[in-house]
């Protein structure tokens, strides 16, 4: 992350074309679902799409296991991102389509995100390590 960048810019976002397009066709088919896809849409739409075998290692992806801190409350928490039907409700799959899988896709370690909390709260994510990324161990048609 560009340190040099102002706080309130979002972070700049690297996703797969292979990631893009089978989120294309997620998006499709959850917005004929009546779901909200808005705020997904908007991240791809700002993203720098690049080919699976470019993908540099520190990026997440889909299926990428993540592991961030809370900067307020210094929790840390790994989550594997994952397309809707790999959730199983538990709090190490994240969907995509939940806010903060949205808000994950794309950031590279180091990068920084508000999250909005119940009460108008926000706190500060930042992911410290990608320590599985399918691209990086050649799992590039997952």
């Amino acid at each position: 992350m560009n340190e040099n960048l102002p706080s309130d810019l979002p972070p700049p976002l690297i996703v797969s074309r292979l990631d893009c397009d089978r989120l294309d066709t997620l998006l499709d088919n959850a917005q004929s679902a009546g779901l909200d896809t808005d705020g997904l849409r908007r991240e791809l739409d700002r993203a720098d799409i690049v080919e699976p075998a470019q993908m540099p290692p520190d990026v997440i992806t889909m299926n990428s296991v993540i592991r961030f801190v809370d900067e307020n409350s210094g929790a840390e928490r790994e989550v594997t991102l994952v397309y809707p039907r790999d959730a199983d409700g538990s709090a190490e799959r994240v969907s995509i389509l939940a806010p903060v899988g949205s808000a994950l896709l794309g950031l590279r370690v180091g990068a920084r995100i508000a999250w909005p909390l119940p009460g108008g709260r926000t706190t500060q994510l930042r992911v410290l390590a990608v320590p599985y990324q399918p691209e990086a161990a050649g799992d590039r048609h997952r």
